[in-house]
């Protein structure tokens, strides 16, 4: 059976922090890990397969700092901009590829991305001197069988939108959600590992909240849990010191083995 390996290439918010203007919010600056680049995360099983999942206007500098130069599959888990703002930056891996990338996403954001991106999605030029991606509809519910990795795609209720979760074998990835339908909620149960996104302490309109992690993770049956998706109202060492075992905010850069 093919072992898998995480990165957590970015675990910020759409502003990331600190925000422009030098703002670090609760955090503090002199700690490293709580420079938060956008939300993404590299997934790569033991045959070499990689996915990544996301591609926000930090992906260049995140997968340079990965040394990560190819790629068999994207998957955008929706189209808010600090998810798929860096699709441009495919062509580099278009160039080292040699082909268009699959692109997987549902079909309200696929219609997104050809909206905003419509050049990503024409037939390949020579050189590559603009992106090839190669669209796949998917929905919720579905698994996909990307080499070695197996991937169940989870519903999530990001209230402006929808967006897609991930499982494969007893780890699961879901940023960007405020609520989870029953159905995708049931397929959470029986994890070892689980990256949330998680805002801010306080309840937030589109984002799930500490509270509510915590809860949805004992209902869960306590698998370890690593925080993304956080704002600069979450200070790393703060976090560390009073979330309980088995809890701890992630960091950009961070690998986790399931």
């Amino acid at each position: 059976m093919n072992r898998v390996r995480v990165r957590l290439l970015g675990t910020g918010p759409s502003q990331g922090v600190p925000e422009l203007g030098g703002l670090w919010g609760e955090c503090d600056p002199t700690e490293p890990r709580n420079q938060r680049t956008r939300s993404a995360a590299l997934i790569e099983a033991s045959d070499g397969t990689r996915l990544l999942v996301d591609a926000g206007p930090d992906i260049r500098a995140q997968l340079l700092a990965a040394g990560v130069d190819r790629l068999d599959a994207l998957l955008i888990t929706h189209a808010h901009a600090d998810h798929i703002a860096g699709l441009d930056e495919m062509r580099a891996i278009n160039r080292r590829m040699g082909q268009a990338l699959p692109l997987y996403a549902t079909a309200t954001t696929l219609a997104a991305l050809r909206a905003r991106f419509d050049y990503c999605f024409l037939p390949p030029t020579r050189g590559f001197y603009r992106p090839a991606l190669d669209a796949r509809e998917v929905e919720a519910g579905q698994t996909l069988r990307l080499g070695g990795l197996e991937v169940e795609l989870l519903d999530q209720d990001h209230r402006v939108m929808r967006s897609l979760g991930l499982r494969i074998g007893r780890f699961a990835y879901t940023t960007d959600v405020v609520d989870f339908p029953p159905e995708s909620f049931a397929r959470l149960h029986g994890l070892s590992l689980w990256v949330v996104g998680c805002f801010q302490r306080v309840p937030h309109p589109v984002h799930a909240n500490l509270d509510q992690v915590l809860e949805w993770r004992a209902a869960l049956g306590r698998p370890r849990t690593v925080l993304t998706h956080m704002s600069g109202a979450l200070d790393y060492a703060t976090l560390r010191a009073e979330l309980p075992e088995g809890v701890e905010p992630g960091f950009d850069g961070m690998e986790l083995h399931p």
